[in-house]
Parts: structure tokens; sequence; C-alpha cells
């Protein structure tokens, strides 16, 4: 690192967990960041500022007005811009260093399976069920850690899927895929505005986490978010020996 990452990410360097390894290490690594919305915003600027050499921004979608009261790493300017553009302009401002390669397109399970080999994290930002899967499934067979969020309303979830460990339950082992069902969607059934901002700077902290290889990660642990009580609750999970994709 040169002097001005010195001094940039000096406040990391201070931590006895993290010091100039750590950080070095974050400079060096990749993530993969699969959705530009309320959950990839703060994900991305947090990601971004603490250093993480590269980011790979997917979203196909573009800035609607009605993003704004949540997805923060947009702004009125954005209107009608593509999001992982417009996620690329703002972490520009905030740390030029940081190369972002937007995607703007949606992607085929071919083409996630090349992004995914590059990175050294995946984060799971999206909102819909048919890429968590895929997601899922290619992260278990690259064996590349993946860090799952979900929001609506006033209720939101986290967990970690490290394949680096062979112990770990995958997100069928969690939320089978029954191929029926409707989902929730904020389009339709609304969501608290920092709800989005809370559960993706916790996605954000264990992905810094998994690239430094500091602390425990959330393997095995649904975090659940009530943001009316402002209560946390945790549930253990583990691997499924009937998983159709990892068991």
């Amino acid at each position: 690192m040169n002097d001005n990452q010195l001094l940039r990410y000096s406040r990391h360097i201070l931590l006895p967990q993290v010091e100039y390894a750590g950080q070095e290490k974050l400079t060096l690594s990749h993530a993969l960041i699969v959705g530009a919305g309320g959950l990839g915003s703060p994900v991305a600027l947090y990601l971004a500022a603490s250093g993480v050499g590269t980011l790979t921004i997917c979203d196909f979608d573009k800035v609607d007005l009605t993003n704004l009261q949540r997805q923060i790493i947009h702004n009125t300017e954005s209107v009608g811009v593509n999001k992982a553009l417009s996620a690329q302009h703002t972490i520009s401002q905030i740390n030029p260093e940081v190369e972002v390669k937007a995607v703007q397109k949606k992607s085929t399970q071919t083409e996630m399976a090349a992004l995914v080999n590059v990175a050294d994290v995946v984060i799971d930002c999206s909102d819909n069920s048919e890429t968590r899967y895929m997601l899922n499934r290619t992260c278990f067979a690259q064996r590349k850690p993946l860090v799952s969020g979900a929001a609506v309303r006033f209720e939101g979830q986290v967990t970690v899927f490290d394949f680096r460990s062979k112990a770990s339950p995958c997100y069928h082992c969690l939320f089978p895929d029954a191929g029926v069902g409707q989902e929730l969607r904020c389009a339709d059934n609304g969501v608290f505005s920092p709800l989005v901002g809370m559960v993706g700077t916790m996605q954000a902290a264990e992905a810094l986490k998994c690239l430094i290889g500091i602390g425990e990660s959330l393997q095995g642990r649904l975090m659940m978010l009530d943001a009316l009580t402002a209560e946390w609750h945790t549930v253990k999970f583990a691997r499924d020996p009937a998983c159709k994709v990892c068991g």
C-alpha cells in the first residue's frame, strides 16, 4: 500500500484484528455484489470505503424515483440510469482507488459462474428466489463464501454460507426450493427505509470478515431483525444430509 492508502485506511490498520496485513488483503480482494438496490447500496458503499480492491456490481434494472427512499447509493440525478452504473459513479467519488466493474444485464447461470469464479466473496443482495438459488448452487460448486440478506416490510435476515468449509449448510438447506409460493416483494408490500441499511451493513461486515479471515461468521446461524421492536433473534441451522444441492 502507498502512503495515501495507509492514511485512508489508518483506522482499520489500528485494529489488532486487521492491522496492515488484513488491510492489504482487502486491497487485493474482489467482491461480487449481486443487486444494487436497498441491500446492495450499503454493501457497495462500505466495501468500497473499506478498500476492497475490486467490486463487480450486477444489476440490470434502472433507478426509479421510488427507489430513492432507501437505495442510498443513488440520487435524484440517477433516475433512469442503470443501477450498476449509478453505483459505479457514486463509488468513484468515495474511493477512486477501487476498481468497479458494472454488469448491466441479467446474467445467465454460465455468465454468473464466470463472475463467481474470479470473486473472493459473493454478496447476495437480490430480491428474487431464482437468483438466490442460482447463486447458492454456483457458490457451492466453486467453494466460494456467500453472504445472504433479505428485507421486506419491517423484517430482515442475514446469514453466511461459507463453502470453503465442508461443514457449511447451504441456502437450500435453510429454505428448500419447493418451486411454488409467492415471494414478498418490496414493490408490493413496502419496506421500512432504514431496515435495508441495517441488514446491508451486516452483510458488508460479514463479507469483510470473510475476506480478512477474522472473527466468527454467521455460518450456521440466521439472524432475523424485527425493526418494529428493535430485536434481533438468532436461529441455528445445520447442513441437511438430504439436501439436493450440498447433501
